[in-house]
């Protein structure tokens, strides 16, 4: 939110608010992108879906992107589960799930890069004021597209990038991105 209203309605998402037995749970954001692909926006995390590969969902606090062959959610997520049934990355699908991260992180970096360059980095860094509260690393707001790009070629060219462990080349960043 800013003075100037909702900026997810701005650049097109669907608010979708809870129905009156789930009063307590924050709106759904949804994004219908081209090709059939949608973002699903939630307080606990993003889905991102793909008509040829399926889904994949990435958890806000914590780097641990699961997968599913659905690339549509049956039910709006007003909760984890909400959530179709979500696996590790299996051998078998490496390659669908680095891509589907790969995206999904792509879709990030241009969002950040349409804040900076629409809103401005002085916006971006005042909305990062209360992240950082000196105990966890912060991305700069300068840096935040940056950042989210590089992970995505980092993910792209490495697929064990998306291993369940922290990949050693990986840590710092993941570190502080998804904690943005």
């Amino acid at each position: 939110m800013r003075p100037e209203g909702n900026w997810l309605l701005e650049i097109g998402f669907e608010r979708i608010e809870p129905p009156a037995n789930r009063t307590e749970c924050p709106s759904v954001y949804k994004l219908e992108l081209p090709r059939g692909r949608c973002v699903v926006l939630r307080g606990f995390g993003v889905f991102y879906g793909d008509p040829d590969r399926g889904g994949i969902f990435l958890p806000r606090y914590q780097f641990q992107p699961r997968c599913t062959k659905h690339a549509r959610l049956d039910h709006l997520p007003w909760t984890k589960q909400d959530l179709p049934t979500l696996k590790r990355r299996t051998r078998s699908r490496q390659q669908t799930s680095a891509a589907l991260m790969s995206d999904l992180i792509d879709w990030i970096g241009c969002y950040e890069t349409r804040v900076a360059e629409q809103l401005g980095v002085a916006y971006r860094r005042e909305t990062l004021d209360g992240w950082d509260d000196g105990t966890r690393p912060v991305v700069p707001a300068a840096g935040m597209t940056s950042a989210w790009h590089d992970l995505s070629s980092r993910i792209a060219s490495d697929s064990n990038t998306l291993q369940h462990r922290p990949h050693p080349a990986l840590s710092a960043s993941e570190t502080k991105l998804h904690r943005v």
